[in-house]
């Protein structure tokens, strides 16, 4: 009988724990998840336990707009959350973000007539969708597309489906914001209805910010007619609640100072490692190409044996950069936080489909250094949202006519390259603007990205080694105040100079915190993950291959020529190799000139290294000329279907360089330059002609 009392006694508990658990929702006991717990490894697909049903998860949050985005490198992100922003404020619409990948789209043909969806798209590449809206693009413009409710694409399955489109592309590709065009149009074709035009921003002409402006106002008072939504004043909503928590050490074992996930705060980094989770990556060697005292190139190579971090030749290798702590300083002091730059704050969504962009508790100090992109080119619009928190009447004035006029806009902050915080000290002559919340910078300052650099090495011959070939980025212009650095590569200058014994390295007086969070860097590791490319050798190595790459445009080449030798070397037939290379001058950045010559006694014959020293002679000649010398060689490896490749400037190198392939064909074929045209881009899709590019 006590045996029974003792048990009764247990069950009771049990049930008064279980109803005090469901009325508290575990209020009391329950530990905070910690929403950067995993190492991201999953890189597809919503997190675990997360509904990928978009039209449950509107109606669990009580939104009435979605804005979708596909982004490689943030920036279509930050417009989508900017119309997410935008939307809220002004026309009272229930917005939220959400990342293409977390969502199946099977039940669109569902959607509510009453809601709205936004898609704001960047098309990678040669017209390709960004890693994140891969599966959104094959199922929407696939050609059995499947939906929930049995509807064939005849019948018009998306006829209650309204929505937005935004593009985001550059017109020195061939595929110029090919993405959104190809969206939209499937989603017109199974029915959906467009509000507005479709905007397409281009990156290329550099007008990518004042594109999206201007689409913006026309598409809202189109969709202010349809959804008969009423404008209000905007004023600015928080998105992110932020509570400081003084009496938390900021060396406490939870608080996260610039480490990515969980896994790296607790010493456990594991991979797959790629965009959400880099590898901390020991530098094996660097070293300086350049024979200059005022540029610098850098070759480094990064040690990936032993750990899950596979590449093949023409891949790229993202480095995660660290801000400079002359511009981290900058921006803390003209907001006001010097005082309490390292006191610990908790970073929070006041909506249930805000991401906090970085994981917390951290630190003012960290989010600058390590997660917000303070050294970007100012928005204009962000502009706008900061006058009401201006000092005084004067500031606030200047800071409503930049954000409202496009050309003060550019003569006043675009043309000087201001970034927000330099732009700040200039207007308050150095005086901080303590009253804007640091809430409104989380949200109107981009999250800081990864950069990309070819591997300049082949995985054939180094499996366990990623070599970086990068020039130190330093520009300026007539009326620039200052000198513009760029934040990676200055980075990676510090650290080579650590390597070879400086101990206190401050390349340009930018002064790095090399050795990262917690000195888990030591001032040898760098945080990289590698992204794929479609970039590639043929599969047959006695196949011709055509490079083009001047200057730092020759690094995946250097991978290629790599492999191609060792190839050689194995005894393998490996065909007619021709490299284009420029530089200014033989003497000064000549970049891997004796290993050309070495490659060239594996390769004999078969390999032609082919220079243009752009500043040696009376006239400036380039790579382009040079092929033009070449059109008979050229002409007959492309009658071999010799594989043809481009490396570098895409704005004009690129452009010409296709231009002279053009008349080549023309001239030596007898054809006329449209259908020579015809044929280059035949040799695009049949990946003939392969393109790694930027602007």
């Amino acid at each position: 009988m006590a045996q029974l009392d003792t048990l009764d006694i247990i069950v009771l508990v049990a049930i008064l724990v279980g109803t005090a658990a469901y009325f508290t929702k575990g209020t009391y006991w329950a530990v905070q998840k910690d929403p950067y717990a995993a190492a991201f490894a999953n890189a597809n697909g919503a997190k675990a336990g997360k509904t990928r049903n978009i039209l449950e998860k509107m109606d669990e949050t009580g939104k009435n707009c979605v804005v979708f985005y596909g982004s490689q490198t943030g920036t279509a992100e930050d417009y989508a959350s900017r119309l997410a922003k935008e939307g809220s404020s002004r026309f009272g619409l229930k917005t939220m973000c959400a990342d293409l990948e977390d969502y199946e789209y099977e039940n669109l043909d569902t959607f509510p007539e009453d809601k709205i969806a936004f898609f704001v798209l960047a098309t990678y590449g040669e017209g390709e969708p960004t890693d994140n809206a891969v599966e959104f693009y094959e199922f929407i413009t696939g050609e059995d597309v499947s939906f929930s409710e049995g509807a064939s694409a005849e019948e018009k399955p998306l006829s209650k489906l309204k929505y937005v489109a935004f593009g985001l592309g550059n017109n020195t590709y061939e595929h110029y914001n090919s993405m959104v065009r190809k969206v939209d149009a499937a989603l017109a074709k199974l029915g959906g209805t467009r509000i507005g035009a479709a905007g397409e921003g281009d990156d290329g002409a550099g007008t990518m910010e004042e594109d999206f402006l201007a689409w913006k106002e026309p598409m809202w008072k189109a969709l202010q007619d349809t959804m008969n939504l009423e404008e209000r004043e905007a004023v600015y909503e928080p998105v992110f609640q932020i509570a400081e928590k003084p009496e938390t050490d900021p060396d406490s074992e939870e608080v996260y100072l610039g480490e990515p996930n969980k896994n790296h705060l607790e010493g456990k980094s594991k991979g797959p490692y790629n965009a959400h989770n880099p590898y901390i990556a020991p530098i094996a060697e660097s070293r300086e190409l350049f024979n200059e005292k005022d540029r610098n190139c850098l070759h480094m190579e990064v040690d990936v044996s032993g750990v899950n971090l596979p590449y093949t030749t023409g891949d790229h290798i993202a480095v995660w950069p660290t801000n400079a702590g002359k511009e981290v300083d900058r921006f803390i002091n003209i907001l006001g936080l010097e005082a309490k730059r390292h006191m610990v704050i908790i970073v929070k969504g006041l909506d249930a489909t805000a991401k906090v962009p970085f994981p917390s508790p951290t630190t003012y100090d960290a989010v600058v250094r390590y997660h917000m992109e303070i050294c970007a080119p100012i928005s204009r619009q962000f502009l706008s949202t900061l006058a009401a928190f201006a000092p005084n009447d004067n500031m606030k004035a200047e800071l409503t006519k930049a954000g409202n006029d496009k050309d003060y806009f550019s003569d006043a902050v675009a043309s000087k390259n201001l970034n927000i915080a330099q732009y700040l000290e200039i207007l308050s002559n150095g005086a901080p603007w303590d009253k804007i919340p640091f809430s409104a910078f989380i949200e109107g300052v981009h999250k800081i990205q990864p950069r990309y650099y070819s591997i300049s090495s082949s995985s054939h011959v180094q499996k366990d080694k990623i070599s970086i070939t990068a020039v130190v980025e330093s520009s300026s212009s007539p009326g620039m105040p200052h000198v513009v650095k760029g934040v990676t590569t200055n980075y990676l200058l510090a650290l080579k100079e650590k390597q070879h014994g400086d101990p206190n390295p401050d390349p340009n007086g930018l002064n790095y915190a090399i050795t990262g969070p917690r000195n888990k860097y030591d001032g040898i590791h760098v945080p990289v993950h590698v992204r794929h490319s479609n970039f590639k050798l043929p599969s047959d190595p006695s196949r011709p291959v055509i490079m083009v790459g001047p200057g730092t445009g020759v690094a995946p080449f250097r991978g290629f020529v790599q492999e191609r030798a060792a190839m050689a070397a194995a005894g393998e037939k490996v065909g007619k190799t021709v490299l284009f290379f420029g530089c200014r001058n033989r003497t000064q950045d000549f970049l891997y000139e004796k290993e050309w010559e070495e490659f060239g006694k594996q390769l004999g014959d078969n390999f032609s290294l082919i220079t243009a020293f752009s500043r040696e002679g009376p006239q400036k000649v380039y790579v382009q000329h040079r092929i033009r010398e070449h059109a008979a060689e050229i002409n007959e490896l492309l009658q071999q279907k010799a594989y043809f490749y481009v490396c570098g400037d895409a704005a004009n190198m690129a452009r010409e360089v296709n231009q002279v392939l053009v008349k080549i064909l023309a001239e030596k074929k007898g054809w006329s330059e449209q259908k020579a045209e015809e044929e280059v881009r035949r040799m695009r899709a049949a990946n003939l002609y392969q393109e790694d590019v930027w602007s």
